[in-house]
Parts: structure tokens; sequence; C-alpha cells
């Protein structure tokens, strides 16, 4: 039985920010969609919808959410959103309830998701690189900040088939026709990276300052910390053969602050709200590669124990 794609049931598992965006946009669009959430957020949402508070609309959206994670055995398309630590943990949850057909789809930051999933199940598995800000305003509030597209791709060369292929292309219309433009990336590897580089470059300086992509460049030697990490990233990346070049890091950084001046960073909101946060998928993945590659990261490293500390420091508290 191959997924379905026509009238899809489709399940969005950790739905906070980036998850209630992307699967707010296909309820409201009409799809059937479920957010397996917290209970706070499955509270107000089952009471009241979802408020999306967007840049072109602002509405409740009617949208079933649950706390429980068997809420997947009706689903045809899963969007996972739940942080990188989770990702074996979550997936080990749910195998019980988790059919055959079911395709997934990573939303996650980090370049290892996928894989690791894989390892677990035989479902078809897609990465998503997803360019949006967005940021939980209360239990069931969502606020987007701006953006909202995804690139989706098969990622791993050894497990391209013509029917995936097939797949992708029809999950990446369903979501066009869901008022989210996707598109299915040639080198989804290399888009992974150029989001990590990204994401390794802003998270850990928001999460450490507490300040927005726009405040940070404000300051100039913030912007050579910036450079410098994209550095060492891209020479990590280049050692796993991903062809970006330092010029393509240099425009991505450059974009980040102009298209998202008001974002505050995953690891930010994470270290904001005392939760765990995913560095050790980001800045600590450059740093234990830096290792492996004998590459120096001094900047990777530093912003990453800065990070390890603060979390440490609030678990004393």
């Amino acid at each position: 039985m191959s997924c379905n794609t026509k009238n899809p049931k489709i399940v969005v598992l950790g739905a906070g920010a980036v998850g209630c965006y992307f699967g707010g946009m296909l309820a409201r669009a009409g799809h059937n969609v479920t957010l397996i959430a917290r209970p706070d957020h499955v509270a107000a949402i089952t009471q009241h919808g979802l408020h999306m508070d967007c840049q072109s609309f602002e509405e409740y959206v009617a949208v079933a959410a649950s706390t429980e994670l068997a809420a997947v055995a009706q689903a045809d398309l899963i969007l996972l959103c739940v942080k990188s630590p989770d990702t074996e943990k979550t997936i080990e949850s749910i195998i019980p309830d988790l059919q055959k057909h079911t395709a997934i789809i990573s939303l996650q930051n980090g370049v290892d998701n996928c894989e690791r999933i894989r390892g677990l199940v035989d479902n078809p598995v897609f990465a998503a690189v997803v360019y949006v800000a967005t940021i939980m305003a209360g239990p069931g509030r969502l606020k987007h900040l701006g953006r909202g597209e995804l690139a989706l791709g098969q990622g791993d060369p050894s497990v391209h088939s013509a029917a995936n292929a097939e797949l992708l292309k029809a999950l990446a219309a369903l979501l066009c026709a869901g008022g989210v433009p996707c598109k299915v990336s040639v080198d989804i590897r290399k888009d992974q990276w150029s989001k990590f580089l990204v994401n390794c470059s802003y998270n850990a300086i928001s999460a450490i300052g507490q300040m927005t992509y726009g405040q940070m460049v404000q300051t100039e030697a913030v912007r050579e910390l910036i450079h410098q990490l994209g550095i060492e990233v891209v020479s990590i990346a280049q050692q796993q053969g991903i062809g970006l070049t330092l010029a393509e890091a240099q425009d991505a950084n450059d974009m980040i602050p102009q298209t998202m001046p008001g974002q505050l960073s995953s690891t930010a909101q994470d270290l904001a709200r005392k939760k765990p946060s995913e560095i050790e998928f980001l800045n600590g993945l450059v740093v234990r590669k830096g290792q492996e590659y004998g590459i120096a990261t001094p900047a990777n490293q530093s912003v990453y124990a800065l990070v390890k500390m603060l979390e440490q420091a609030q678990q004393c508290r």
C-alpha cells in the first residue's frame, strides 16, 4: 500500500511553532490535520481552534489536536517536528502504531535526522529544509514573523528510488496546494547544510544574548563571529562531500537578518523557557566532526560551550 496523497490524513508530531504553522496552513486549506502537542496547546486549540497571527491573515483555524502519540495510527503523512535530541525516542514510541505506508517528512533542525529515522523504520522518509520565522505567543497562539516555504528531498543517495521520487513530487504538490510554497530540491543535502550553516551561525549567539537576528548584527564583533562560525561549518561540509562554498555561506548568512530581523532563535526560545536546546545537533555536531576530521573549530567550540554552560546553570537553579 502506498501513501495516500489525494486526501491524506496528516499528523504533525511535535507541534510547536514550526509544526503549528505548517499544520495550521494545511488545516486552513481544508486538509485533515491532527496536531500532537503539549497539553496546554491542545487544550487551547480544542476549545478555540489554533490562533494564527500571520503576515497575510489573522484568524482561528479549526484543527484537531491531541497529546497522544497513538494518533499517528491514522496518518498517511507525518510532519515530524520534535527536537533533534528526541528523534530516536519519538520514532521508537510510535512504531507500534505506525502504518507501513505512512510517509515521514522531517522538518527538524540539523542534518542527520533522516539517517537516524531510517535506522529505525522502513517507511518513506524525506528531508525538509524549513524557511519560516515563527514563535508560539501563548497556548494555541501562533505568531508568524516571516517567510514560510519548504524544500523537500530524498537526502542520502543510497535511498533514492523512482517510487520515492514520484511520492516526493506528489507531497510537494500537496503542500503547494495547501498554501505552503514547496519545491523538490535537486540537492537537498546542500540545502540542509546551508540551513545548518545559518543555524550554527545564529542560534547560539541569539541564545547567549537573548537577542533577535536583526539586533545581533548591529554589533561588528558579532558579525565577525558569525563569519568565522560559517567558515568552520563550510570546512566540515566540504569534508562531508557537500558542495557549499564560502561565498554561498556568506550570502546565506547575510540574508537572514534581512528576511528574519525579528526572529529569536529556537535555541534562545528553549533557554528562555528553561528547556534543553538542540545545541548538541548544531554547533556540537560541528565540533565533533571537526575532531573526527582534524579540523579546528574554535568559534563553534566557544558558542557550544557557552550554551552548555547556560543549560547547566538553569539545571542548578
